[in-house]
């Protein structure tokens, strides 16, 4: 029932920026998290960043100063602000959303994913 829907992937130039969005069907402010994760060809799904319904973001370390998760609890939409970008950056960005069951069980729900490359 949870639908998730990225958008603004494309393709950037090293050092140049990109914007993505989440938009989702139902309430955000529900979720214990939305986030970011990526996958590159041949890798793992990988965290990017995350932001819980009360603000507190988390990075991973090599986004980390470069991009910025935001939330827009009035459009239900999670923002991933994506600057000096890298070649490294490449990858399938999914939107993530979150809801804990205890401390050990997740109910997790994915979108279809964007694309973002980064070449020169």
């Amino acid at each position: 029932q949870v639908q998730l829907v990225e958008s603004g992937g494309g393709l950037a130039q090293p050092g140049g920026s990109l914007t993505l969005s989440c938009a989702a069907s139902g309430d955000i402010s529900s979720f214990a998290t939305m986030g970011w994760y990526r996958q590159a060809p041949g890798k793992q799904r990988e965290l990017v960043a995350t932001i819980t319904s009360y603000g507190r973001k988390n990075y991973a370390d090599s986004v980390k100063e470069r991009f910025t998760i935001s939330r827009d609890n009035a459009k239900n939409t999670v923002y991933l602000q994506m600057n000096s970008l890298k070649p490294e950056d490449t990858a399938v960005y999914y939107c993530n959303a979150r809801r804990n069951f205890g401390v050990t069980t997740k109910d997790d729900y994915w979108g279809q994913g964007t694309q973002v490359t980064v070449s020169s």
